[in-house]
């Protein structure tokens, strides 16, 4: 009889801000923690974790994007998260992206969310981001969930979420990602 070795499940988040200390950012260090209370460990990545050369130059072939390809990989699920540029996720989002291979999140659940100014654009995950998640070929792409600048302080890394019916998408669609991760982890 076969002994099944545990396999440590984790996500891997990545942050599309260029800003060190951003909405984003904070978002992905909540999700992190709120990830981390239901057993599944989260690896944080930001769009400057990475030179700015290789994302320009699309070095895929760079030992960080190498790492990060790896890593995404053995993932369960991913967490995307990004503020919104001129009606669409950052330019820095999707230099990272466009150089990870074309397959990286074939059979991961992706969990998207956009933070921006106004309700305006309220409709980017949908028209923006999802289509290059789908690009990657995520399995499943959760609904996402769109904040606007005013329910996230970055004055409370703790709970920086201010509304509770935008912090009960979140933990819903956190709760969706975990489950899906778990049942596609058992499958595979």
């Amino acid at each position: 009889m076969k002994e099944r070795m545990a396999v440590m499940s984790y996500f891997i988040a990545i942050s599309g801000s260029p800003s060190a200390v951003s909405r984003s950012s904070i978002l992905v260090n909540y999700l992190r923690k709120e990830s981390a209370k239901q057993g599944i460990p989260v690896k944080e990545y930001s769009v400057l974790d990475f030179p700015a050369d290789v994302l320009i130059e699309g070095r895929y072939g760079h030992s960080s994007i190498k790492k990060l390809s790896e890593e995404i990989k053995e993932a369960s699920g991913i967490i995307i998260v990004s503020p919104v540029y001129k009606a669409a996720y950052t330019g820095a989002l999707k230099a990272l992206l466009d150089i990870l291979p074309q397959d990286s999140f074939k059979n991961k659940p992706v969990f998207p969310l956009m933070v921006g100014g106004s309700p305006a654009h309220l409709l980017a995950i949908d028209y923006s981001l999802k289509p290059l998640l789908a690009a990657l070929s995520a399995q499943t792409i959760l609904k996402g969930v769109y904040l606007t600048d005013q329910y996230v302080d970055k004055e409370d890394f703790e709970n920086p979420i201010k509304n509770e019916e935008v912090l009960e998408k979140i933990s819903d669609q956190l709760k969706q990602l975990i489950d899906i991760s778990q049942n596609t982890k058992a499958v595979l």
